[in-house]
């Protein structure tokens, strides 16, 4: 089975930008809610506060967000740096708001953690690296504001050190926390949609190569006319010019090779009609001596093991998915593999399975419940001539669960010598209906 090479396909953050509509959105929902809040603080409490300054903050993030979209069309997306440069504004506008309000002692001193869960959710980890870094010393400085928070008139709230303290490290570990948070989520969603991309580069290059046999038939049914006209217009010219020494010998050459395009065209013509069944219809020891015949060219031994009898074999429709995904088993199992690659197929009245083991050093133990999720290499690269397990197993392992297939990994030995992979259907998904 020759892998799909995915090698140029964009995949990973790299392949996904953040969109401006995205952020301008957000930072307009902040305007609205500094707002709001001012507001209520100012008019609606008649708390004392520096509404000049309040004012001019809310208004320079109003106006950065009202330049965005008047410069940039709602589709375009930030780069990276970009990106950051954005967040560390809104971050820092942020500081000044909550330091001229109380610092630390402001109850909305914790919305300074909203610009970087954002960074590790979208952008790259060093870049938000560096946000958090910033953001914990914005959060440092916001402990050392000496503005009261806005309160009763001619009243002081005042906090004592140690609980400004206490909300300064709960802030920052909350950040902390928050922003691993969004990075491994956002991650896991990053690698599922990547893999399930390349799962779908490989079932069209399976349907492209499925269509290539009526793309033939349909090429020789154009070709027939003409090649019928060159072949009668050959015929009446060696009628003509057989005998003669100049021409005849070419004439009966273009003769005999129109004759071959004919034949040609013929298999070609009957390719889809003829052989149609046989394609369609494929026996589980042909779907086997398929799958295993491209892997017996590289030293390492493979042993076919039938526990049933070929005359009740299930014979089932030709499948690229199952194909695709029992190729990239055995591959893997020929790859780490010392000697020999075992290959047991049994099957009855209700199941069919199929059993790929290896003598390799098998799965290490920590990993095993892990098999299968995108980008994880299963086994030691050291023991790989053509890599790990990873994508491709993913692949795969999509591929036979849509085929309504049950996947089994596990070591063959206790000590984990060895790799077994167990691939179970129901009979009725893999037996063609009469």
């Amino acid at each position: 089975m020759e892998p799909i090479s995915i090698r140029h396909a964009q995949f990973g953050r790299a392949s996904r930008s953040m969109r401006l509509q995205t952020l301008v959105r957000l930072r307009w929902l902040a305007v609205a809610g500094q707002t709001i809040t001012v507001l209520i603080v100012a008019v609606l409490l008649r708390y004392a506060m520096p509404l000049v300054e309040t004012a001019l903050l809310v208004a320079a993030l109003a106006l950065a967000n009202l330049l965005l979209s008047l410069r940039f069309p709602p589709t375009h997306r930030l780069q990276p740096a970009a990106a950051l440069g954005l967040l560390g504004f809104d971050l820092l506008q942020m500081a000044g708001l909550l330091f001229i309000t109380g610092g630390i002692a402001n109850p909305f001193a914790p919305l300074i953690c909203v610009p970087v869960i954002i960074s590790f959710g979208s952008l790259p980890l060093r870049h938000s690296l560096g946000l958090l870094g910033f953001a914990v010393v914005c959060t440092t400085a916001l402990v050392l504001s000496p503005y009261p928070v806005p309160w009763v008139k001619d009243e002081v709230l005042l906090i004592h050190p140690i609980l400004q303290l206490g909300s300064w490290c709960a802030i920052v570990s909350m950040m902390i926390f928050a922003a691993f948070y969004a990075y491994r989520v956002s991650l896991e969603a990053t690698l599922l949609a990547d893999a399930l991309a390349a799962t779908e580069l490989v079932l069209e290059r399976e349907k492209h190569l499925s269509q290539l046999d009526g793309l033939a038939a349909a090429a020789a049914h154009e070709l027939g006319t003409p090649l019928a006209t060159i072949s009668v217009v050959a015929k009446e010219m060696e009628r003509e010019l057989s005998s003669d020494p100049r021409y005849g010998e070419d004439v009966a050459l273009l003769r005999s090779q129109s004759e071959r395009c004919r034949d040609i065209l013929r298999r070609l013509t009957s390719l889809s009609a003829d052989n149609e069944e046989h394609m369609r219809r494929l026996p589980l020891s042909s779907l086997i001596e398929e799958v295993m015949a491209p892997h017996r060219q590289f030293g390492i031994a493979l042993e076919l093991v039938e526990k049933g009898e070929r005359s009740k074999e299930p014979v089932g429709h030709r499948n690229a998915g199952i194909l695709y995904g029992l190729g990239n088993l055995i591959e893997n199992a020929v790859d780490f593999a010392r000697q020999k690659v075992t290959v047991t197929v049994e099957h009855d009245a209700d199941m069919v399975a199929i059993t790929i083991e290896d003598d390799g050093q098998g799965f290490a133990p920590d990993v095993l419940t892990h098999i299968g999720e995108p980008y994880m290499s299963t086994r030691s690269r050291e023991t790989a001539r053509a890599g790990g397990l990873g994508l491709g197993l993913f692949i795969a392992k999509t591929l036979l669960e849509r085929s309504g297939a049950t996947l089994a990994f596990a070591n063959r030995a206790p000590d984990g010598e060895g790799a077994r992979v167990r691939v179970t259907w129901p009979r009725s998904v893999m037996q063609m209906k009469a």
